[in-house]
This record gives structure tokens, C-alpha cells and sequence, in this order.
């Protein structure tokens, strides 16, 4: 059977499911394809290229680095993260990125984006699309805090705005198995927007008013999917692994103890987990 896996964004809160794609990678576990949002899309990378720990690595030895992480690169490159950093510097020369293996191997690959022109999710592959470290970068930036990125042609954000978890893209393409990480504990929903975050939503992009109501939009959108989860869970469709207990980690955290933390609980659910994720995947 056709197996994919599909990875939550949640910026740092990755460090959850980076620990589980390691100890797959470690077990030798090689799904079909993945399909990761935001974070989620740069930790699949990482299992695609099959580089255990370079999610953790990146993470942990970059928090405190102000050219990747902060209010430098938020006033110099007005994105809170320096993505021109992390797949530069970083992938070429510190932690370098297995490009050959990413991009020819045998493991598919999906991000998804919003389209702030139509407010709606955007799909980008790597055999098809002719930038896909450009998606990437669209998939990963929040609202406010990154600029907009075109990616051929087509204006983009945070793809965890209009879809939190790409499981349905998985199962239209297909995938009979699917394997899907959420970076939050069961029972989490997203607050709506205040007043005053609608209204900068508003003033920052009024040339986008679909746009706009996708963002205020968003809470219930996650609500709605992370009940469709638990509905595919119940009926046996996916299986999926999530923390067990509520997730302190912010999206910029800098406490490396916290995001070390996070990561062996994501270690531990993954070993918890691991007979009947074997289990699922042969059936």
C-alpha cells in the first residue's frame, strides 16, 4: 500500500515531531511521500533528504543566532526568521542540506502555502514545482512577521492558515496509509483574533480581503480539521501521533532546555508508539 506522511507546522514546536521522523529515519522507515505546512514543511525535508537530527540541530544551535532568529532580521528582512539564512548559510555550510538526495530520491514531497490573492491552499511538489526551497520559504511565513513571497507567480503565506494538517491532500492523492503528526496535544483549538490583531490584519493586507477572512477565519478551520482527524483516527483511515500533554514551546523560543524537552517527549511518544505504528502500516 501507498504510505505518506503529514507534518504540523507550529514554527520551534517541530522540535515534537523532528524527534519522531528521527527515530524513523534511524528504524529505517521510508514512507511514500510527505506533506508537511510551515514547520512541518522543514522538518519533512529533512526526512526526505534523510538527515536525522538536522531539524533538531538547526533548532538548538541557531536559537540565539540574531541573523536567524529575532528582531535583527525582523527590522533588516522584515521576517522574524532569516530563510535566506537558513537555506544558505546554514544548508551550504554549517548543516548542509542533502539537496541531491531531497530532490532526486525516491520520497515524494508536498508543501502547502496560502494564496493570499484567493485565500486558499496552494500544493507545491518537488517535481513540478521550479522553485521548491521558494515554497518552502512561502509554506514557513507567518503573517505580519515575514513579507510575501511569490512563488512562481503566485503570491504566498503560511500555509497552516487555510490548512493546519495536509491529511486530505494525502488521501486525494491516493496514499491508502497515512501517517499524520500534529504538533499539539489533543483537545488544543486556536483562539479567535482579537479586535485589534483583525485590524492590523485588515490594514496589512486590505488589497487581499479573501486573504483577510481566511486569517480571521482560521481558528475555525482548525477546529474543523482536527475533528475530521479524530473522526479518520476513530474509523482506522490514518493513525496519528501527537503530544500527550499540552505544549509549553512558543514559536519563537529561545529556551533551548524547553525545546530539548520537547523534543525527547516527542522521542518517548514515538518509542510508545512504535508497535502499533508497525502494526498500522502492514495491515
Amino acid at each position: 500500500m501507498k504510505t505518506a506522511l503529514v507534518l504540523e507546522g507550529g514554527s520551534l514546536r517541530c522540535m515534537f515531531s523532528s524527534a519522531i521522523t528521527d527515530l524513523m529515519m534511524e528504524q529505517g522507515l521510508v514512507f511514500d511521500a510527505v506533506y508537511g505546512v510551515s514547520a512541518g514543511s522543514l522538518t519533512g525535508v529533512n526526512y526526505v533528504s534523510n538527515q536525522p537530527k538536522r531539524t533538531m540541530r538547526v533548532n538548538i544551535d541557531f536559537a540565539h543566532d540574531r541573523d536567524y532568529l529575532g528582531m535583527k532580521t525582523l527590522l533588516l528582512n522584515k521576517s522574524i526568521f532569516n530563510f535566506d539564512y537558513l537555506l544558505d548559510s546554514i544548508s551550504n555550510t554549517y548543516l548542509p542540506l542533502d539537496r541531491k538526495t531531497f530532490e532526486t530520491g525516491s520520497v515524494d514531497f508536498t508543501c502547502a502555502a496560502t494564496n493570499i490573492e484567493t485565500g486558499e491552499a496552494v500544493y507545491f511538489n518537488k517535481h513540478s514545482c521550479d522553485d521548491i526551497y521558494m515554497a518552502l520559504i512561502a509554506s514557513s511565513s507567518m503573517p505580519l512577521l515575514s513579507p510575501i513571497v511569490d512563488v512562481c507567480g503566485t503570491k504566498c503565506l503560511d500555509g497552516g492558515i487555510k490548512i493546519a494538517v495536509p491529511y486530505q491532500k494525502a488521501i486525494d492523492d491516493g496514499y491508502e496509509k497515512i501517517v499524520v503528526i500534529p504538533t499539539r496535544e489533543h483537545g488544543f483549538r486556536k483562539a479567535f483574533p482579537s479586535r485589534t490583531l483583525s485590524k492590523l490584519y485588515l490594514n496589512r493586507y486590505y488589497r487581499y480581503p479573501e486573504f483577510v477572512k481566511t486569517l480571521i477565519d482560521t481558528p475555525r478551520m482548525y477546529d474543523r480539521q482536527m475533528n475530521e482527524i479524530d473522526a479518520l483516527q476513530r474509523k482506522g483511515r490514518i493513525m496519528v501521533i501527537r503530544p500527550e500533554r499540552a505544549v509549553t514551546v512558543s514559536r519563537t523560543e529561545k529556551d533551548v532546555c524547553k525545546l530539548m524537552a520537547l523534543y525527547h517527549e516527542g522521542r518517548k511518544t514515538a518509542e510508545k508508539a512504535w508497535e502499533s505504528l508497525s502494526r498500522y502500516l502492514s495491515s
